[in-house]
This record gives structure tokens, C-alpha cells and sequence, in this order.
């Protein structure tokens, strides 16, 4: 007679506390990852209070020339804060903060993601690795350098260019020039154009190097071109990639200092052709008057930092909100 040997059913499995399974969830379960978590969390949370603290700090100096400014603050055509009472406004510098930074970036984006496809699809290793390396240190050049060159080199060499606009499309009003030294937004504009290259080339180098082999072999199999596959799959993978690259490059257009004092020569006034001297930039604004100014003037500049601050916030904030709406081409479902 068979006998069948009987064993005790194995314990139940110990279920983890509601303080493990949070643990868990967050990937913090090792006292490694705990102490990297906390770490993390505290820098974030430590660069939100210096965000606030310089707001913080604009706000509360800004409010301070404000309130004694005689003119509108954002729609005066002036800037002498030597009167009594002061009269200062913003409506110039955001003018030609804005014009400049459009010119920067309609003339570099273009450029920049041509180089960045060029470098990554159709260039030989042999010779996409230097121009990359050259990129790189153009991104690490002095923005005083910049400047230096354009006022030594790019300004005397913008005459030219500048008759053939006023000769060609002087009509349009925009590209009107009524002589004298190029030192106008336009001048401005390349300048910055040339400096935020590097890094809108850099960012959507790497990007589209990071796009799915499988996509790409994808496309040829269906018997696409080199181009078709850079148009359906490259560009698409890349798009959000492109964005924040522009929003980089936005940000120090948009805060460049001293390549723009050293260029241009404003006249604190609205232009329409972006080829006569206009009025500056919030930074070069800033810059070129800070040395100087009294204690109710450099309120009133830190006034204007103030709004530049507030603009380059919602830039990020519109090119975070643009990337977003974009997931689908962000990579994570690649």
C-alpha cells in the first residue's frame, strides 16, 4: 500500500506596511536611495526658494521706483530718472528686446537645425566630428569677444548689405536706411544670431542623433529617401527636442548684455526700420547705466530687470507648455 507523505503548506508571504509600499513606489527602499532621494528633493525645493527670493527681492525694489515714476511705467517713451519728479518706462527696451530676439531667432533656428541634420545624416565621421568640436568651442566663447568682433568687424562689413535692403526693399518700411553707421537691431539681430547658434546646434545634434534606428530602417524599407526619412521620422522624433534648443538659445538672446552695448547705439526711441538706430535692451539698458545711476536709478533699472525676469519665465514657461502638448513626438513611446 502506497503511503504519500504529507508536508506543511509553506507560510503565507509577510504583505510590506502602507510605509513600504510607499517606499517602494518612490524607489527609495535602500538607505542609498533614500538619502539620493532627499537629496534631490531638497535641491529643487532649494532652487524654488532662490527663484522666489529674487523675485522677491525685484519686486520689492521695483515697487519702490514705481511709485515715484510720474510717467507710465510700461508705456513711456523715456528714460530720465535725474528728473524730479522721475519719469522712466519700459515701452522702448521691451520694443527692441523683442525686435532683436525675433531677428536672432528667425535667422538662427533655420541655420542651426540644418547644421544639426547635416552633421547627422549626411556628413562623413571624418568630417562631423570636427565641425562639431568647432561648434562646441564657438559655444564657449566670452560674450565680450562677441562683441568686440562685432563692432572691429561685423558692423564696418554691414554697409553693403545694408544699401542692397534699403535699395531692394527700402519700401516696405522695414528694411528703410537713412545712412550713417549700421549700428541698428538688425545688426543686433545677427549678432545674437550668430552667438545662440552653437547651442541650438549642439541640443538638436543630440536630439536627433537619438532618433530610433528602427524608425529610420523603417522608412527606407517603404522605400523612402534620405530626406523623406528625415522628414517623417527625424524631424517628428526631434520636434520637442528643436523647441527646447530655441528656448535656450531665446533665453540668452534675450539676456545678452555686453555684445549688444558694444554694437549698438540706441537712441531711446521706436524705430519701424530695423535698419536705423533704435531704442536698446533690458540688458544693455541695465548695463550701460547701472555704473552711473544714483540709488532711485538703479531702482528703476532693477524695475526693467524686473520684467525682463517675468518675460524669460514665460517663455520657458510657453516652450514647456508647447513640449507638452507634444509628447507623442518626445520619444517616450518610441
Amino acid at each position: 500500500m502506497d503511503t504519500t507523505q504529507i508536508t506543511d503548506a509553506p507560510p503565507p508571504t509577510p504583505q510590506p506596511t502602507p510605509t513600504e509600499q510607499k517606499r517602494a513606489a518612490k524607489g527609495a527602499t535602500r538607505p542609498g536611495d533614500r538619502i539620493f532621494l532627499a537629496l534631490s528633493r531638497g535641491s529643487g525645493i532649494f532652487l524654488l526658494v532662490i527663484m522666489a527670493a529674487i523675485a522677491v527681492f525685484l519686486t520689492y525694489r521695483a515697487s519702490l521706483a514705481i511709485s515715484k515714476d510720474d510717467g507710465n511705467f510700461l508705456t513711456t517713451f523715456e528714460w530720465n530718472t535725474g528728473l524730479n519728479p522721475p519719469v522712466f518706462g519700459i515701452a522702448v527696451l521691451a520694443f527692441g528686446t523683442v525686435v532683436s530676439s525675433v531677428v536672432a531667432m528667425a535667422i538662427a533656428v533655420p541655420i542651426a537645425v540644418a547644421i544639426a541634420l547635416f552633421l547627422t545624416h549626411y556628413a562623413p565621421r571624418k568630417l562631423s566630428g570636427p565641425i562639431a568640436y568647432v561648434i562646441d568651442l564657438l559655444a564657449a566663447v566670452p560674450s565680450i569677444v562677441y562683441g568686440l568682433w562685432g563692432a572691429l568687424v561685423l558692423v564696418p562689413n554691414m554697409t553693403g548689405l545694408f544699401g542692397w535692403l534699403d535699395t531692394y526693399l527700402g519700401w516696405t518700411g522695414i528694411f528703410s536706411w537713412q545712412g550713417g553707421a549700421p549700428r541698428s537691431m538688425l545688426t543686433v539681430g545677427i549678432l545674437l544670431a550668430i552667438m545662440i547658434l552653437p547651442i541650438i546646434t549642439n541640443v538638436s545634434r543630440e536630439v536627433f542623433r537619438q532618433t530610433p534606428r528602427m524608425n529610420e530602417e523603417a522608412a527606407l524599407a517603404l522605400g523612402a529617401t534620405r530626406w523623406e526619412v528625415i522628414r517623417m521620422a527625424v524631424i517628428p522624433f526631434g520636434r520637442s527636442g528643436v523647441i527646447s534648443a530655441s528656448m535656450l538659445g531665446l533665453g540668452r538672446a534675450l539676456g545678452e548684455t555686453m555684445a549688444v552695448a558694444t554694437v549698438l547705439s540706441p537712441t531711446f526711441d521706436i524705430q519701424a526700420s530695423l535698419l536705423d538706430p533704435g531704442g536698446g535692451t533690458f540688458a544693455q539698458n541695465i548695463a550701460s547705466k547701472f555704473g552711473e545711476a544714483t540709488e532711485f536709478g538703479r531702482d528703476a533699472l532693477i524695475a526693467s530687470g524686473l520684467v525682463l525676469f517675468v518675460i524669460t519665465l514665460l517663455v520657458n514657461g510657453a516652450a514647456r507648455a508647447i513640449i507638452a502638448r507634444r509628447k507623442e513626438y518626445s520619444g517616450a513611446n518610441a
